[in-house]
């Protein structure tokens, strides 16, 4: 056990030395949307907490530079970004140099950053470039006319973060000093790449990506930064190397592209083919200006009835709760490799995707879990905002609709959860009418903006849904048994004064198991899981295949999400330590895992 911790700490130790070595974080941070020519701005910049919000009246906006050093995007509160202050942060201020290639001469710069929480402003050379609120979702400024002269530039960004008015997403960071229950590290101000890109002033800004299986077809969606008559773009769709599908037409904001395929290779999880994709826009002249490469999978989610099907067929889901926090990096992982072995784990344990819960993760993320064919929710980090509350309201609605419209090219995204727990739903006022409507005006928002089912609220209280869910964390068998039992004609419900009756959707617990286990020392002295913890290794194996067992055996279930993939700080009940190495007998667990129902029956049988 000593030996394992010790190798554990040397790993960290390696990788916090690694990432002050080099730039952390070097790979493209959009591999849908990828440009060869780009910079990255992560590694060394300096920095100042403003406890007082003073800032602004002295000045910092102007600075050359501040007296400590981070190492972006990790988070101050982080070990890797050598700061590690864990007291709450409500402004800091960040600074670096910038200087653009002389080989970006006659395009536009954008500047990107992939996430910041929660509001920020950036300047440069003392000049407002743009305000932005959201801590999870990116944006991008065009600062083209700031710093396209060769010369270097002062660029500094103010954060303000304040997890504890409930008005901002937070999701799992503790609005308490120390963590606590399902609270964790807070993250405060940069966490994700910043970089930057020439693009042409006719570029292509997106491209909304549709699989169409039934009709053999993909449907692309472009939008331009700007519109010139006689541009065009081209769209290539390519299996390994060979064109099979090509379309060049006249570059208009009204007109999808539309790419037909004689033959069609699915996305799943057992064949997780992924084609790749060209765009490239010409300008009047028949002059490339703009090339971008991505890639796209040929899969269909639908729900008939009370079954979700995969490539029309019905799909049984196993899924683990998977939060997304790192002990070295907390919201942002040490490495893209990280990423990748996240997914490996968990499907090392059986499982076939992931409700990834109350965090956008990481773009890279999504890239593994297309290549490796690993089924996922989507989720935000909704704690923290208090949908009884208008500002809250208004500051989550176009945070979540920058996500989606992030993330809706991804195969392996199969739903979207906008809410989890919504505890704070009253039985009957003016709030719980406030706290319907945002729910409302979310599931109406997503399904503007993508196709996949919306599950509204993950647990309680459904408002509008097409996924039903549910959360148990009873643990004795039997009695999870009788949970699941039809009574008077109803469906398990969190609470009826609270949410609509079950409507026949796809029905899944999204929440169960959570069993505690400690392998070695607790991580601290409020560690905790749900229930009794068992006694011995052989009781908690026969705790956890009993639980699943009843649910498998559930006729009218559609899947399941067990709590949790890691330990994630005090909360001690995952299939992992939260260093990532293992708890138990993995091929035992494997073993339940991997279970499926003898006959998942559609509806219309």
């Amino acid at each position: 056990m000593k030996i394992k911790r010790f190798l554990s700490l040397a790993v960290a130790v390696a990788s916090l030395m690694s990432a002050f070595a080099a730039v952390p974080r070097p790979e493209y941070p959009r591999p849908q949307f990828e440009r060869a020519d780009w910079q990255n701005l992560n590694g060394e910049w300096t920095y100042e907490f403003d406890f007082g919000k003073s800032g602004m009246d002295r000045g910092l906006f102007n600075s050359k530079g501040f007296d400590n050093k981070i190492n972006v995007p990790f988070c101050p509160e982080s070990e890797l970004s050598g700061v590690k202050y864990t007291d709450f942060i409500p402004a800091m201020w960040y600074h670096r140099t910038v200087q653009v290639p002389e080989s970006w001469n006659g395009k536009n710069t954008l500047l990107h950053f992939g996430g910041v929480d929660y509001f920020s402003a950036v300047y440069i050379d003392g000049k407002l470039v743009g305000r932005h609120w959201g801590g999870s979702s990116p944006f991008t400024y065009d600062i083209t006319e700031y710093v396209n002269d060769g010369q270097p530039h002062d660029l500094v960004v103010r954060v303000e973060d304040d997890n504890r008015r409930g008005v901002q997403a937070k999701g799992k960071q503790s609005s308490l000093y120390h963590s606590h229950g399902c609270d964790y590290t807070r993250t405060t101000g940069i966490w994700s790449t910043v970089w930057m890109e020439p693009v042409d002033a006719n570029g292509l800004l997106s491209a909304y990506v549709v699989p169409d299986l039934d009709q053999k077809r993909f449907v692309v969606t472009p939008e331009f930064m700007n519109l010139n008559d006689g541009n065009e773009i081209e769209a290539v769709i390519k299996d390994n190397g060979k064109v099979v599908s090509r379309v060049r037409q006249k570059a208009a904001g009204q007109s999808p592209v539309v790419l037909p395929l004689k033959q069609v290779k699915t996305w799943s999880p057992d064949s997780p083919f992924l084609y790749d994709v060209e765009f490239t826009v010409y300008d009047k002249n028949g002059n490339a200006v703009d090339k971008v490469n991505s890639y796209a999978g040929m899969r269909k989610i639908h729900q008939e009835g009370n079954r979700l099907f995969l490539n029309n067929e019905p799909v049984f889901l196993r899924l683990v709760l998977d939060q997304g926090f790192y002990p070295t990096g907390i919201w942002t992982a040490p490495t893209d490799e990280d990423l990748k072995r996240d997914i490996e784990l968990s499907m090392a344990a059986g499982f076939n995707g992931a409700r990834l819960h109350q965090k956008v993760f990481d773009e890279r993320f999504h890239y593994w879990a297309d290549k490796l064919g690993y089924l996922t929710w989507g989720e935000s980090p909704s704690w923290g905002a208090n949908l009884n509350n208008t500002e809250a309201a208004r500051n989550f609605l176009p945070e979540w609709e920058a996500v989606v419209k992030r993330d809706r090219n991804h195969p392996s995204i199969i739903a979207w959860t906008p809410f989890n727990e919504t505890w704070e739903r009253p039985v009957d006022s003016e709030a719980a009418m406030q706290h319907d409507r945002i729910v409302n005006d979310t599931y109406n928002l997503t399904h503007n903006l993508d196709y996949r089912p919306v599950n509204d609220t993950s647990g309680n209280y459904h408002v509008i849904t097409d996924l039903w869910t549910v959360h148990s964390y009873e643990q004795d068998p039997a009695k999870f048994t009788e949970y699941f039992q039809i009574k008077d004609g109803r469906y398990p419900t969190q609470d009826a004064r609270r949410e609509i009756p079950y409507g026949g959707q796809p029905f899944f617990i999204d929440e169960y198991g959570g069993i505690k286990w400690v392998d070695g020392e607790q991580f601290a002295s409020n560690s905790w899981g749900y229930g009794q913890g068992p006694k011995t290794l052989d009781e908690f194996y026969t705790r956890l295949e009993g639980l699943t067992d009843v649910i498998l055996a559930v006729p009218y279930m559609s899947g399941y999400c067990y709590t949790q993939l890691t330990d994630v700080e005090q909360e001690q009940n995952g299939i992992y330590n939260y260093d990532r190495t293992p708890k138990f007998d993995m091929e035992r667990i494997k073993a339940i895992f991997s279970k499926v129902p003898e006959k998942i029956v559609p509806a219309a049988e």
